[in-house]
């Protein structure tokens, strides 16, 4: 059985990868899950189809933040398409953690971030 915080939640927690603001970021997006407090911004800045860079910044609790940490390491240097389709198990399985189902919210609320921000991005008639 894996642990609850995985020595990978708990690297990521500590010591977040891409964490931080993206000043030339043509896709943002904020969301927060009111019942946990939990909350992601992510801002990812796409040239020629590719995730060329991918931040985040928010307060959220250990698996969150690292969920959002392993995704922008996931994604950058992805086809657009690509990072589109990651999917919850793929992001779940990149935790290397038994996440319990009242967490899931939490693990994969940066990838719902992700889904919004890039579907308001194709909406608002960019090329990802």
């Amino acid at each position: 059985m894996k642990p609850v915080y995985s020595a990978t939640i708990m690297d990521h927690f500590r010591r977040p990868r891409n964490y931080g603001t993206l000043d030339d970021a043509n896709v943002r997006h904020e969301i927060s899950n009111p019942v946990c407090g939990d909350r992601i911004r992510l801002s990812l800045r796409l040239a020629d189809g590719i995730v060329a860079a991918a931040r985040f910044k928010g307060d959220g609790c250990a698996i969150s933040k690292a969920a959002a940490s392993l995704l922008t390491e996931m994604i950058h240097g992805r086809m657009v398409v690509e990072a589109a389709e990651v999917s919850d198990a793929e992001l779940l399985t990149a935790l290397d953690a038994e996440i319990a189902p009242s967490r899931l919210a939490c693990a994969l609320l940066p990838l719902e971030a992700l889904r919004r921000g890039l579907g308001a991005y194709r909406r608002s008639g960019g090329d990802g």
